[in-house]
């Protein structure tokens, strides 16, 4: 993550922003409207809202748009109100790869973003990268493609962020002990096994301290999201598994830490927002001055008064710890996980499972690819239709060991 120049005085970056109705691309979009005279969005690209797709269609008139549904219901209402979009999952690669775009914001929720994403690398562009999905299953390709192509991979969760900002201006890994994760517990941090398995969806959702989608909420409420953390964490950094850590810490104010070999241990700090590693990500290396815009506040300690933090309980949170497993064993096992908890999370959605079940789904999909070979056929390092492949098997074993209807 070095090597990247001063943003140009003359012009502002120019942007490609994938998945702009989701929340990390509304929240890219307002960093951009608070400094207008920094960023430009030549292309966006959302999934299905097309009525929000109109309305920043409208403000910021970016010279490519794309909706990547193929419903026919969703087709003609974008052509009716945005008869120049292109619309379908290859469209989402033309954004990706348009030829006025400096950087990718690459917000996809799923499995869509792996391909636009290692398109816009192949054509030199920056990724301001979002999407876990990625990195967890395809971690040593984009990595490696990174690496040769001199790319610069920018993270965007707060927590990789916060380890970013921390190593930064450090001398290397030699210097690391460990990379500090953490976690703010969710909403059942406090809850029994037998008082989770009887979780409402609203009660999951109930996030204390973020405002996310469903998906990632119901994630961040096992760990499973802090799981699929640790293995974008073990990518981005080059840290083995064993150097990596989980805390939780309920207020999510400190938002990672990186303990080094002198017992120093440097963390850092802001509001649980994702406008702020948005920000970071989008002006590196430069840090923007936010007096006078529309965003958040600054961090006022009086406020926060204290800060807790406590040893996860793997136990009560099999997630985080099949996702261990999962990265340790490498290949296309954490794609899998990604295709199972998947699956299992959009049935507890539906109500056709226990929130605890999810677990227990991922575990069982992992143990029949265990035990069939799978999780060896494609070696240590598997290509794209391969961790794809392996991603919607993952997907359709979970909904068979799920027996529902």
């Amino acid at each position: 993550m070095s090597g990247a120049q001063p943003l140009p005085t003359q012009r502002p970056r120019r942007l490609a922003v994938l998945g702009s109705t989701g929340s990390i691309g509304q929240q890219t979009l307002d960093v951009v409207r608070a400094y207008p005279e920094r960023f430009e969005v030549v292309a966006l690209a959302a999934r299905s809202n097309v009525s929000l797709l109109v309305e920043q269609v409208r403000e910021f008139s970016p010279k490519m748009v794309v909706c990547a549904s193929d419903e026919p219901h969703i087709i003609r209402q974008l052509q009716e109100r945005l008869p120049h979009a292109l619309h379908g999952l290859e469209a989402l690669t033309t954004a990706a790869t348009h030829p006025d775009a400096e950087m990718v914001v690459a917000a996809t929720s799923g499995l869509v973003g792996l391909r636009p994403t290692l398109a816009a690398m192949r054509e030199g562009k920056m990724i301001a990268l979002a999407n876990k999905e990625t990195l967890v299953m395809a971690g040593h390709l984009v990595m490696a493609e990174a690496q040769r192509l001199g790319v610069e991979i920018l993270p965007v969760d707060s927590e990789h962020s916060a380890l970013w900002q921390c190593l930064r201006g450090e001398q290397g890994g030699a210097e690391v002990r460990k990379l500090i994760i953490t976690a703010s517990g969710g909403p059942l941090r406090r809850m029994t096994l037998e008082q989770m398995r009887d979780v409402s969806v609203e009660q999951a959702l109930a996030h204390p301290t973020w405002r996310m989608g469903p998906k990632i909420t119901i994630d961040s409420a096992t760990l499973m999201n802090k799981g699929l953390e640790v293995i974008e964490a073990h990518w981005l950094y080059d840290m083995p598994y064993e150097r990596i850590e989980v805390v939780v810490h309920p207020q999510s104010v400190i938002h990672s830490m990186v303990e080094f070999v002198d017992d120093s241990i440097k963390m850092q700090a802001s509001l649980p927002s994702m406008r702020l590693p948005i920000q970071y990500a989008l002006s590196y290396p430069d840090r923007l001055d936010r007096s006078g815009t529309t965003l958040e506040h600054p961090l006022r300690w009086p406020d926060v008064a204290r800060l807790d933090f406590e040893a996860v309980d793997m136990e009560r949170f099999p997630c985080l710890r099949l996702a261990f497993e999962a990265g340790r064993r490498g290949g296309v096992a954490p794609a899998m996980l990604l295709g199972a908890d998947e699956q299992a999370v959009a049935l507890f959605l539906r109500g056709k499972i226990h929130l605890t079940d999810i677990a227990e789904l991922v575990e069982q999909t992992l143990a029949v690819a265990d035990n069939e070979g799978r999780l060896d056929n494609a070696g240590a390092a598997p290509d794209v239709d391969q961790v794809l492949a392996a991603c919607a098997w993952a997907q359709e074993q979970a909904l068979h060991l799920a027996n529902v209807e």
